[in-house]
């Protein structure tokens, strides 16, 4: 919509009250034909009516709620009007712009702008903007709409300049949020409020696309050889402390050898060879003695039956003598 319209806007209001005169002064002739006596008022009448449908859309003005209208009388600013119906002076007042307040889009970018690292770039970006002051935005400058657009597109040429390509790439928000404080201080003289500035694309030549790339892939390879090592690092470390705690107690040992043996001959139908000297280093029978004793098991163990004794021989008989 354009802001910049002619004093000579109509609208639905003005029309209608403009049709209504012309049919007054219809009906003031045709009164003036029927009588004789007082045709002159019924002619006169007819001409004012016909002057007030002539004037009534030069002279009543309708602003919508997200407009204003700024009024010159002479060349002089005599107000700001709307919304709504405002009226004024033909001849003398005319309505030299029509502000709309609304929040507008602008959208701007930099072709081949050079980074601080000399890479090319090219950036697009908006810019939301609202006019909060109609009478500066229409009497400071010519055409706020262009100047806005030329003074995004500098400020962002700029930030390009002074920033590397990394930080462009990486962090966007803080580049809108430096974009938007930049502009809203050279616009706010005129009037215009910046609301947000958003950076939507940014190209790079395709040759550094290709390098950027392989150096990402480098880099979490290497984050990769490095988690790989950290976590051969810990693996052994607790080797270490397991190695000690088996030192400090053989019998811990000797139950870890037994569940892996228990572990690998737990499956169904599958038969383990163990050889004999592996199973004598397990010394089960000692195994057996310190896990009884770890269960605390205090009750003594039960005397051995005494061995049956021979019966006694008989003695031989041996007779009295004489």
């Amino acid at each position: 919509m354009n802001d910049f319209i002619a004093s000579n806007r109509t609208n639905g209001p003005a029309s209608a009250l403009s049709g209504l005169c012309i049919l007054l002064a219809a009906l003031c002739v045709w009164l003036g034909v029927q009588t004789s006596g007082l045709a002159y008022l019924a002619y006169a009448g007819a001409v004012i009516f016909f002057a007030a449908a002539l004037i009534i859309p030069k002279s009543l003005k309708m602003a919508n709620q997200w407009e204003r209208a700024i009024v010159l009388r002479f060349g002089k600013l005599q107000g700001v009007y709307g919304p709504g119906l405002f009226w004024i002076v033909p001849v003398i007042d005319r309505v030299a712009a029509w502000i709309d307040q609304r929040i507008q889009t602008t959208e701007f970018n930099a072709e081949q702008a050079l980074s601080r690292d000399t890479v090319p770039v090219n950036i697009d970006a908006v810019v939301f903007w609202q006019i909060h002051d109609a009478e500066r935005a229409a009497l400071e400058i010519t055409d706020y709409r262009q100047a806005i657009g030329r003074v995004a597109q500098t400020s962002l040429r700029e930030m390009v300049g002074s920033s590397l390509l990394s930080v462009l790439l990486s962090d966007r928000k803080d580049g809108d949020a430096r974009l938007r404080d930049e502009i809203g201080r050279k616009t706010a003289d005129w009037g215009v409020s910046i609301t947000a500035v958003e950076i939507r694309d940014i190209g790079v030549p395709p040759a550094l696309q290709d390098a950027m790339s392989r150096q990402a892939q480098a880099e979490r390879e290497r984050l990769a050889r490095v988690l790989l090592a950290q976590a051969e690092q810990e693996v052994a470390q607790k080797f270490v402390e397991a190695a000690e705690t088996y030192a400090r107690t053989p019998a811990a040992l000797q139950l870890r050898a037994m569940n892996i043996i228990y572990e690998t001959t737990k499956e169904r139908g599958a038969t383990i060879l163990i050889p004999s000297a592996m199973v004598d280093c397990m010394n089960p029978g000692g195994v057996l003695a310190l896990a009884g004793l770890a269960g605390g098991s205090t009750k003594p163990a039960p005397d051995p039956e005494p061995e049956a004794k021979a019966p006694p021989r008989p003695k031989p008989f041996v007779p009295p003598t004489a």
